[in-house]
């Protein structure tokens, strides 16, 4: 899906209704004409007439327009779709406008197609609101015919929402995609994925692509641009994600891409490379996982930072090997358990030999106290969103959803 710019509403003028003056002009000189007949035949209201009450000039400017304008809905219909229901078209004229807002006052973009024989509006409503309709149409004379109506959509039983990373207002790494989670499964995915749109300055290409039915991620071809600011609008309101499924989230998501860095570790030499702007800045000894637990190879985007926390091998498969409460300056790399971490407990494992059960340790005291230790400069000089690169490990790659890390997925594979 191609994300393009958003684009401003466009509001339909209220001309229409400058006609009605003309059209009841029309009705009294109509009325004035018949009476005038009824009595001595003395001619038209114009005064030129011939006895027989048909002035000339009077009748053709009081015949109004032949434009017939529908609107569907009809006016005061309830528990109306969402998608597909509101329609206006025009009969033996084209339509020159549509008007339709909601109960707020904001305006709904749409098109007039068919060379004016009809309109649709460009997106999805609301539910539970109330819209208006102002439509225009002109006949081949010239003439205008409006019609107004009103509906209010349905009030769904069933909703979804979606939870998203990174946080409005954040400030993140050049690897971080914006990544939404959906409470309910979502089988009309087209419909969702249209009813996100997201703008950069500068601009950037910046595509979609689904994890299963319930996660959609959004990430530009390379990773992003130092600065650049990302506008993310969720108008999930009304969106049918499922068969009788409705969203009811409307909100806008603004975070920047800060400094660029990225820290490759290399498991066969027990180093890793701290880049910021394409420069090192820092090389520090690491050891990552031992035969039997080596470490992921690829891009991991670094999604969660904890001061300290506990690590327990239960919760990760490896049964009761190991229990550490105190760990200090741990960032999540996987969804899975991978972490880029403080160690205290290593010894001489840091810079000449793997000793983790598939982590990324450094140096570190117990209480992650000392500020000057190679784990808590990393930690302070991190931030979500920074890429973390394994590579020369004897572990396959790591899963673009096993964590942030659709860097690993071709982007024609990501498109696709």
């Amino acid at each position: 899906m191609n994300i393009r710019p958003i684009s401003g509403a466009s509001a339909g003028g209220r001309r229409g209704r400058k006609g009605w003056p003309v059209l009841m002009s029309g009705v009294l000189l109509m009325a004035v004409t018949a009476c005038g007949a009824g009595h001595s035949g003395s001619g038209s209201a114009s005064g030129s007439g011939d006895g027989k009450g048909k002035g000339k000039g009077s009748a053709g400017q009081s015949k109004q327009s032949e434009a017939v304008v529908t609107i569907s809905p009809k006016s005061g219909a309830t528990e109306v779709d969402t998608s597909g229901a509101l329609e206006v078209s025009a009969g033996k004229g084209k339509l020159t406008a549509v008007e339709v807002k909601d109960d707020k006052g904001t305006a709904v973009t749409g098109t007039i197609t068919g060379g004016g024989t009809g309109w649709k509006p460009a997106g999805h409503l609301a539910a539970a609101t109330k819209y208006t309709v102002h439509a225009v149409a002109k006949d081949s004379a010239g003439r205008e015919a409006a019609e107004d109506s009103s509906f209010t959509t349905l009030t769904p039983k069933n909703t979804f929402v979606g939870y998203f990373t990174p946080e409005d207002g954040s400030t993140v790494g050049v690897g971080m995609p914006f990544s939404i989670r959906f409470t309910r499964g979502i089988t009309h995915p087209g419909d969702v994925e249209k009813a996100i749109q997201i703008k950069t300055e500068p601009a950037v290409d910046v595509e979609g692509h689904w994890f299963g039915n319930d996660r959609l991620d959004f990430r530009p071809e390379e990773y992003w641009k130092s600065g650049t600011k990302v506008t993310v609008k969720l108008n999930l309101d009304g969106v049918e994600g499922r068969d009788g499924v409705y969203g009811k989230q409307s909100k806008t998501v603004k975070f920047t891409i800060g400094r660029n860095q990225v820290s490759v570790v290399d498991a066969k030499k027990h180093t890793m490379k701290v880049t910021q702007d394409g420069k090192v800045v820092k090389t520090i000894p690491v050891t990552t996982g031992k035969p039997g637990y080596d470490t992921w190879n690829g891009q991991m985007v670094m999604s969660e930072k904890l001061a300290v926390t506990r690590m327990n091998g239960e919760t990760v498969g490896y049964g009761g090997e190991y229990d550490i409460k105190d760990v200090p300056h741990a960032i999540r790399l996987t969804t899975s358990g991978t972490f880029i971490h403080g160690n205290y407990w290593g010894g001489g494992a840091f810079g000449n030999y793997n000793a983790s059960h598939g982590c990324v340790g450094l140096r570190d005291v117990k209480g992650g106290y000392d500020k000057g230790v190679p784990a808590a400069w990393f930690f302070n000089h991190s931030m979500i969103g920074d890429v973390v690169v394994v590579k020369h490990s004897h572990d396959r790659t790591v899963d673009p959803d096993n964590g942030l890390n659709g860097w690993n997925m071709s982007w024609d594979k990501w498109k696709a």
